[in-house]
């Protein structure tokens, strides 16, 4: 196996450019030719590629998102989009494939490994929602956003005498909301997984305004039912009842920019040499993740098929810290 490609799918993290720069070192270091694809599946399927060599992935650890692009393709969804893409990789000579991304990223992964293509997928997801991995790759510098923000809310809550929502991204998968909401000390958190009433929230926001707090902070995941404009609406009607003034502030997209700390730039770095590793071992269709402090391959079949779940220990030490 001499030639190998390695693409960013789905949705930006931080770290992306580590684990591409890893890649690409470590492929070169194994005597493999490593071409980066751009815009994803899109570019697979129209042979968007070049070599990399490695002055190309120099100075990139730094940068937020991803060199390579990213794109969502309907088309690879569709079998022929898929045999298009394997045809083009077959006629370059290109004998594997690295993808980096998350759960939609991998099930891709997945079909072209059940159509017979080598392949090695990197955990690598903001959401923190694919099996596989602890920790996926974006997830630590997009909580260090949040709750970077949610020491600013805080203060000028305090100035204010207002409760403010603050919506943090994650899908339909309620862990960046839970962590931020521990880490910075919030008074109530809304998660899809323990869907709440919100006259469970504003009995909780009223508790605090007559206990004396000068302000609260109730962290909401965007794929909760009741996510924070609606929130917003409903207390609105209530703002007698509760005390404070409210406020809404969705983070949305600024969690999955910036510069990578420390912990991403170590993972993707870790993430990308290992699965150069599993390609020269000759083992494919699988995940590269961190699991309990080690580097495991998981079978992709079981990453599509496994929703994984938030700590229980950590939900009930939210409650309990929230009160």
């Amino acid at each position: 196996m001499k030639r190998i490609a390695v693409l960013t799918s789905g949705g930006d993290a931080p770290g992306m450019n580590a684990a591409i720069r890893a890649v690409v070192r470590t492929g070169i270091e194994q005597g493999y030719e490593v071409y980066g694809v751009r815009h994803g599946y899109t570019g697979l399927m129209a042979a968007d590629w070049n070599l990399l060599n490695r002055r190309d992935v120099g100075g990139i650890m730094q940068k937020g998102g991803t060199i390579l692009g990213s794109a969502r393709s309907l088309k690879f969804e569709t079998e022929a989009g898929r045999r298009l893409a394997v045809q083009k990789m077959e006629e370059a000579g290109i004998e594997a494939l690295i993808v980096i991304g998350g759960n939609g990223s991998q099930s891709g992964s997945y079909m072209l490994s059940q159509m017979g293509f080598p392949v090695v997928g990197i955990a690598s997801t903001i959401d923190n929602d694919l099996y596989g991995s602890d920790l996926t790759l974006g997830v630590d510098t997009a909580l260090n956003v949040a709750l970077e923000s949610i020491d600013r809310l805080r203060n000028t809550a305090a100035s204010h005498n207002r409760a403010f929502l603050v919506e943090v991204m994650g899908r339909n998968c309620g862990y960046l909301a839970l962590m931020t909401a521990i880490a910075g000390g919030a008074e109530a958190f809304v998660i899809p997984e323990v869907e709440i009433d919100p006259e469970k929230i504003a009995a909780e926001l009223s508790d605090a305004y007559l206990r004396g707090k000068t302000h609260a902070i109730v962290v909401v995941a965007e794929g909760s039912h009741n996510n924070a404009s609606k929130l917003l609406t409903h207390f609105q009607q209530h703002h007698k009842r509760i005390g404070f003034k409210l406020r809404a502030t969705i983070l949305g997209y600024v969690q999955r920019g910036g510069t990578p700390g420390v912990f991403d730039r170590i993972l993707g770095t870790e993430l990308g040499a290992s699965a150069i590793q599993f390609v020269a071992n000759k083992q494919f269709g699988c995940l590269t993740g961190r699991v309990r402090g080690e580097v495991v391959a998981t079978p992709l079949d079981v990453v599509v098929s496994t929703p994984k779940k938030l700590p229980p220990n950590l939900l009930k030490i939210a409650r309990i810290l929230a009160q």
